[in-house]
């Protein structure tokens, strides 16, 4: 990926998680349409992880964005936010877009504590951070044949110094603005958990 100098890849991302509206006075309601959007953009970070078998990983985030997004368009009304498409799908005896939504949160909960191991051990390599993370998050919920494909994405990982590279020359401002997307991801994702685990949300 290439950006203009001092530019970073956060520059050209549709939309970060910064920048999905969360209605705390109204249950933590997530904005659906800017949510998608910025998981569609996370993807991006896996294409600068530079390996091809990231491609199961980013498949698996895109497909339940698919999912979501066609309940969304088949029920607009009822669909401005995460929690209020879940539970107008539920009520009819349908969950592929409920089940989407708990696969994309533990994709993207996976990637945040990934990220946030990596950031916060400055020596620890990529492919510990993302084992590691894996190991608690999808790795549990995960086939035994799915369980060696995602195990190899982890070990496919670059050093850390070229994956921050490619994320922009300005090593500074990369790590403030990913910090600052990360801290709004980890929100979303907390938010998201504590409502799938909820009841209402079972099927």
């Amino acid at each position: 990926m290439a950006y203009p100098p001092g530019g970073t890849f956060f520059d050209n991302a549709k939309r970060s998680f910064a920048d999905v509206p969360l209605d705390e006075g109204k249950d933590n309601a997530i904005s659906t349409t800017e949510f998608l959007d910025a998981s569609e953009s996370l993807t991006g970070l896996f294409d600068a992880l530079g390996s091809m078998a990231f491609t199961p990983v980013k498949n698996d985030i895109m497909g339940n964005v698919t999912k979501i997004r066609n309940r969304q368009l088949e029920s607009p009304l009822d669909s401005n936010t995460l929690q209020s498409l879940v539970r107008t799908e539920l009520k009819t005896k349908k969950h592929t877009a409920t089940e989407g939504l708990l696969w994309l949160t533990r994709g993207l909960d996976f990637t945040a504590q990934a990220l946030r191991r990596n950031m916060d051990n400055q020596t620890e390599e990529l492919s510990t951070s993302f084992r590691d993370a894996y190991g608690s998050t999808l790795k549990q919920h995960h086939s035994f044949l799915i369980k060696p494909i995602f195990s190899a994405a982890m070990s496919a990982t670059p050093y850390r110094k070229d994956f921050y590279a490619k994320l922009g020359d300005d090593q500074q401002r990369v790590r403030k603005e990913l910090e600052t997307w990360l801290l709004a991801l980890e929100k979303r994702v907390r938010v998201l958990n504590e409502f799938m685990a909820r009841k209402e949300s079972k099927w």
